[in-house]
């Protein structure tokens, strides 16, 4: 097939995705306790984490598009990784304010090169017709990756220096770019139909135009903001319940909540990955979506001992789908346009919307009605999701097929 990488290359990716996994997995919560033991207070800590949250919001169109115009995108993936290690470094070696906001911002930045990168090489590597399994391999490792360095970090963090995390993830940047230089350059930036132009490096506005007035990607675009509105807030808030009720257990309820969901998406990513190649982007969508209300309702319904394990599988179910299924969607929607990039970007922007949107309304839900009515309307939230994909959302492959046929 055209484009198609070695065999060499194919392990190389699934070395890459390992790596930038267990570099991110250094970010968020660690840098809330490594601020907080250095003495900084809550409102300093909100605002370095929000300024990486609207760094990466801000970055996800510019860096989408231009890694579309880019024709070897390992480049967008060796920027973005030596960006994070580069903001690990930063704060490592001093948790002045300034160091640490630039580190939050160069981070929020360059990561956004990263997901998309990866998203592009793999597409390249396999074509429209591999990309499913792909991306399941992907996220398998991305898994692994990140379940496992949660947990060489938490153990690196009771017995060291809460700064030994941000030396462990700058050191991380070497071996992930020694595994992105060692995937073979495709020949082409993306895979296309037959007799179709990729219209690399030629921005529009009339390509700009159609992607943005393209009904079924404006639909997709608000079932992911519906999905994260609901579930975004729902893990931490039942979490923070549990640890509360049971105190003597928290580091480990917070671990199962971190590792659980993980172990299973690497369990399942690539049969997500093979059956919406096999019966269709549809099925697997809905069964990820629906799964969310679901969670709500167990949340609010069941005690919080027994609902975490049973939601925790469930929200590692839904987690799969989505990780897989954003990116197979996206291709099946630019497929021949050169425009794959840029969508990611806009639909990454529709995840940080949904996030924010569901920490705010649950929070404020919470506050005035309690935690089950809280659960219950992120619940709501996920059902309107699911409802709108029902309706809203055609079957992506087919499309794909028929023009194909065209």
């Amino acid at each position: 097939m055209h484009g198609i990488l070695s065999h060499r290359s194919h392990y190389a990716l699934d070395g890459v995705n390992f790596f930038v996994a267990a570099m991110q997995t250094g970010f968020g919560v660690f840098v809330t306790v490594y601020l907080v033991q250095n003495g900084w207070g809550a409102e300093a800590i909100g605002f370095a984490l929000t300024l990486s949250t609207v760094s990466s919001l801000v970055s996800q169109l510019p860096t989408g598009a231009l890694i579309d115009h880019l024709a070897d995108k390992r480049r967008a993936v060796q920027a973005g990784v030596a960006g994070v290690g580069a903001a690990a470094l930063l704060l490592a070696l001093s948790a002045a304010r300034p160091g640490v906001y630039l580190a939050q911002v160069l981070q929020g930045l360059t990561s956004s090169l990263i997901a998309p990168g990866i998203a592009a090489i793999s597409l390249a590597a396999v074509g429209h017709a591999g990309l499913c399994e792909r991306i399941g391999r992907n996220a398998r490792f991305a898994s692994i990756g990140s379940g496992l360095t949660a947990g060489v970090m938490g153990i690196a963090g009771s017995y060291f220096e809460p700064v030994a995390i941000f030396w462990l993830t700058a050191a991380l940047a070497l071996p992930t770019l020694l595994f992105v230089s060692r995937v073979d350059h495709p020949r082409t930036a993306e895979i296309t139909l037959a007799g179709s132009e990729l219209d690399e490096g030629r921005p529009s506005w009339d390509g700009l135009k159609g992607l943005i007035l393209d009904r079924r990607l404006l639909v997709f675009a608000l079932c992911i903001v519906l999905f994260f509105a609901a579930s975004a807030a729902m893990l931490p808030g039942v979490a923070a319940r549990v640890t509360k009720r049971y105190a003597d257990f928290a580091p480990l309820i917070v671990a199962g909540t971190m590792l659980l969901p993980q172990a299973v998406v690497a369990g399942i990513s690539p049969w997500v990955g093979r059956t919406a190649e096999h019966v269709g982007r549809r099925p697997l969508l809905l069964l990820g979506w629906g799964l969310v209300p679901l969670q709500g309702v167990l949340y609010a319904t069941l005690p919080g001992a027994y609902a975490l394990p049973i939601c925790l599988v469930l929200n590692g179910i839904s987690g799969a789908v989505f990780g897989v299924m954003m990116t197979v969607v996206a291709a099946d929607l630019t497929r021949g346009t050169g425009r794959f990039n840029l969508t990611l970007g806009a639909l990454g922007v529709a995840i940080s919307i949904g996030a924010s949107l569901s920490t705010l309304l649950g929070g404020l839900t919470a506050a005035t009605l309690g935690g089950a009515a809280a659960f219950l309307f992120l619940a709501l939230l996920g059902l309107l999701g699911a409802v709108l994909l029902w309706i809203g959302l055609p079957e992506t492959k087919l499309v794909a097929s028929d023009s194909a046929g065209t």
